[in-house]
């Protein structure tokens, strides 16, 4: 398997053979390897310092170290004297071999700490951030009816139900981080999975992290001070690169006291949903359904114009696949994971199908078409001097998924680094937290820098078509491996309608835009061309040269040093 053997090759050390006693967690680092003496094309391997120990009757039950300078058992003359005809030579340092494969056991590692609700807290967290405030625009835009509108809502809902059980069958199948990264490494092999890289490290996430950012800044300042219609420009960008850099920091702690937090934005965005719905259940009971009485009317009958519709709420429900990129990390994730999407996604569907019916009973399209935020708008009509309660609500669900998107983002990143299609030093763990501390810090330092482009929102608007494109070519994984390992263990196997339904839903989503949108589709498949040049150059050929090779080396020891961590290891 592709991405099983990739990760456990990286865990391999294939340096000088090893003590058989692993040092302590909390030993410093150690530097790397030269680079001019490793061999071309394989990873900085590490040395340690340990003095080896006489093996016990313990030992030997588990493992097999033997050292050279010992008097042989007479069992082994024979097998000495035939090494000696063959004139071949003994190390003098020990071995230490394990029943599976040779490693070095630092107990350095991602630990399981994510239960079941833990789980349905990240996935509801990331799921509602900004989409669900502002998109109801969008899709009235193109729909041109609120009846319509609301069939766009739950159409994609069961769409995303259908692709969150697909991915939930992936993930217990390839049970490692990465999520869509490894699924496509595991079926399609290398080139495709590093493409994925490429699409979403590089762009479409930095910017969707970016764009959210921003918008919490924004309601953040329109929460606390309503009369400030257009808020300095810097004032938004530094408030927003404080959210990022606290964001960080808090997941570089550990995975516990970042999924505390996302727990706690989630229960708050869901009451801020509530209170909507409330809101407009009493608008409906006091007899105001005269939008509701001819909802098909103005329908725009185009499948283009539907389909831009249909991106506009992919957008409100991304993050269904969140859980997949955390598979390592869950406890019991054979049935933690299918479990947790089933009832997030259910709650998630719910809401935002009587979200929207509130919205559309109480403001009317025209009003809807010419508010920047419906979420806000809403408020003002319905809740009086407690409006700015929305502002503070949106700002706090923004939080929440920019925190769901660094953690998994981040475990992407580290698939990436120790499968060696991205620089090694993204893999290591920090020591006392497990968490991989680089590739956190990593997944935020492109966004800050983002926030200096004053269109940030350009960016993910070409990048939407590859992000697409990379779910389809997941669930195509799920039918191949399907068909080239039919006896794979599967602990979820879900019908096999699912796939092809979510197969054809979404290739009418990436076909259909074409129509409307040629230019942001040529831009798409110029990143992906890109990407295969640089595939190309740094993967395939390993073209780097030697001073590059020695600076990474260096860079590497640094961060093992300055963030207290070190390569991820087997137990």
């Amino acid at each position: 398997m592709g991405a099983a053997n990739s990760s456990e090759a990286g865990s391999k050390s294939e340096g000088p053979p090893v003590s058989c006693e692993a040092g302590s967690k909390n030993e410093a680092p150690v530097a790397p390897v030269s680079s001019e003496t490793r061999p071309k094309g394989e990873t900085p391997q590490y040395s340690s310092e340990i003095q080896p120990r006489e093996a016990s009757i313990e030992d030997s039950a588990e493992t097999s170290c033997n050292d050279p300078k010992e008097p042989p058992d007479q069992s082994n003359v024979d097998g000495l004297k035939a090494d000696e005809k063959n004139e071949s030579t003994v190390s003098d340092a020990p071995t230490c071999k394990t029943a599976s494969r040779e490693c070095l056991d630092t107990g350095v590692h991602l630990k399981k700490s994510l239960g079941l609700w833990n789980g349905v807290g990240m996935s509801v967290g990331i799921m509602i951030g900004s989409g669900i405030f502002v998109s109801p625009k969008t899709v009235v835009q193109y729909t041109g009816s609120v009846g319509m509108a609301l069939i766009v809502w739950v159409a994609t809902g069961l769409v995303s139900m259908v692709g969150a059980l697909c991915y939930a069958e992936l993930g217990t199948t390839i049970p490692l981080n990465g999520g869509t990264y490894v699924f496509i490494l595991e079926a399609f092999g290398p080139l495709p999975a590093f493409l994925t890289l490429w699409s979403k490290i590089l762009i479409s996430r930095p910017a969707g992290r970016a764009i959210v950012v921003l918008t919490f800044a924004n309601y953040l300042i329109q929460a606390f001070l309503p009369d400030c219609s257009s808020p300095p420009y810097y004032a938004v960008r530094l408030l927003a690169a404080a959210l990022l850099c606290i964001i960080i920091y808090i997941n570089c702690m550990g995975l516990k006291l970042g999924t505390k937090i996302q727990d706690a934005l989630s229960l708050t965005k869901v009451l801020a949903l509530i209170i909507i719905i409330v809101a407009g259940v009493h608008h409906l009971a006091r007899g105001h359904v005269e939008h509701y009485v001819d909802p098909m009317k103005n329908t725009v009958w185009d499948a283009a114009s539907f389909a831009t519709a249909f991106y506009s709420t992919l957008f409100a429900y991304g993050g269904w696949s969140s859980l997949t990129y955390l598979t390592e990390e869950l406890k019991d994730p054979y049935r933690t994971m299918p479990r947790a999407i089933a009832i997030s996604m259910g709650i998630v569907t719910v809401i935002y199908t009587l979200t929207n019916v509130a919205y559309y009973a109480v403001l009317t399209p025209a009003e809807i078409l010419s508010s920047s935020a419906v979420a806000v708008t809403f408020g003002n009509r319905m809740l009086g001097v407690l409006a700015w309660i929305i502002a503070f609500f949106v700002a706090c669900s923004t939080a929440g998924n920019t925190n769901g998107s660094i953690i998994t983002h981040s475990r992407m990143v580290h698939a990436g680094a120790r499968n060696g299609h991205i620089p090694q030093v993204l893999a290591l763990i920090h020591i006392k937290h497990s968490t991989p501390v680089i590739a956190v810090v990593f997944s935020g330092l492109i966004p800050l820098a983002l926030l200096t482009a004053d269109n940030v929102g350009g960016l993910l608007t070409y990048t939407s078509f590859t992000n697409n494109l990379t779910n389809v070519v997941s669930v195509l994984g799920l039918l191949w491996l399907r068909y080239k390992e039919p006896d794979r263990p599967r602990p979820i196997k879900v019908w096999l309608g699912f796939p092809i339904i979510y197969l054809c839903a979404s290739v009418f989503l990436t076909v259909m835009p074409v129509v409307r949108r040629p230019a942001e589709i040529a831009v798409g498949l110029g990143v992906i061309a890109l990407g295969v040049i640089a595939y190309y150059l740094t993967v395939y050929l390993d073209a780097k040269p030697k001073f590059l090779t020695r600076f990474m080396d260096k860079m590497q020891f640094a961060c093992q040093i300055l963030f207290w961590c070190m390569p991820e290891k087997c137990e």
